[in-house]
């Protein structure tokens, strides 16, 4: 229950800073967790992007603000943090279908969004086999790229990566390289508060690295999901493993990476794992 009042929490903070500057790393340390897996959280959720969700907070509000007619456009612009009337007119219509100098007009109809709340809601219908797996540090050797801090603009690098990766001999240079576990391909998504995000595309390894960039895995506790299915019962696991498991499981977030561990890469009938860093809440 303490998870779900910190989300909360985090709620209450955007509300009183949609007229100032929302920081994801505050959100991440009200929730124990880190801004990546935050947005995360939040995304699997509420079923709607961290930064939508705020968009679309501020553009209910503006809307208020504009009915009232006692503000200009420019104002309320920049009352809510867009310095350019154009990208302020592009967020208004894209939540509200109309121009905001449109507003005034008599039965004209906006949208609102109210804030949102948690809950704790009974799901698991269906069973979710995990184990609990302690691991010292592990040395991963790949290819890597660089990810966005707002989570939704990586959605075309990581399935852009793994489609290049295919393509040009990368994976199977990586599966001749393996010799530790954990024993698959790894995707790994290394997104804390202290360094760069990156996303990894690697196997664990003990061999010289190559043509290939190393990354260490700090030593960590892992729950650890296993699965089978496409690409997209990976991310079905993934929102399952958010919204089912972790609110009631006596864990949280730890500051380690993410792991999706492919002991068959085909993408039409893989077999994976998912590993979560966690920790015992305090």
């Amino acid at each position: 229950m303490e998870w779900v009042e910190r989300l909360n929490q985090s709620m209450n903070y955007i509300e009183e800073h949609l007229t100032s500057e929302i920081d994801y790393g505050q959100l991440g340390k009200i929730a124990c967790c880190s801004a990546y897996h935050f947005q995360r959280m939040f995304t699997y959720m509420a079923g709607v992007t961290l930064s939508e969700y705020i968009r679309r907070r501020k553009m209910s509000l503006a809307a208020v603000d504009l009915q009232d007619g006692n503000e200009k456009v420019i104002d309320v612009a920049e009352k809510y943090g867009y310095r350019s009337p154009t990208a302020f007119n592009r967020a208004f219509q894209s939540v509200h279908g109309i121009a905001p100098s449109s507003v005034r007009g008599e039965g004209v109809s906006v949208k609102s969004f109210p804030p949102i709340t948690f809950k704790i809601a009974v799901k698991g219908v269906e069973e979710m086999n995990y184990r609990i797996e302690t691991r010292e540090a592990f040395r991963i050797i790949g290819v890597s790229a660089p990810l966005y801090k707002e989570i939704e603009n990586n959605f075309t690098i990581v399935p852009g990566m793994w489609q290049a990766a295919s393509v040009n001999g990368t994976i199977q240079k990586l599966a001749g390289m393996m010799d530790a576990q954990p024993a698959g391909l790894l995707g790994v998504s290394v997104c804390n508060d202290e360094e760069q995000w990156k996303y990894f595309i690697a196997v664990a390894s003990t061999k010289e690295r190559g043509e290939f960039e190393e990354y260490m895995v700090p030593a960590s506790v892992w729950a650890v999901f296993s699965g089978t299915g496409t690409s997209q019962s990976v991310q079905e696991l993934e929102n399952r493993i958010v919204t089912e498991w972790l609110p009631t499981s006596g864990y949280e977030y730890a500051n380690a990476p993410d792991i999706e561990v492919y002991l068959n890469p085909d993408p039409q009938n893989a077999q994976y794992e998912v590993w979560i860093p966690v920790t015992k809440h305090l």
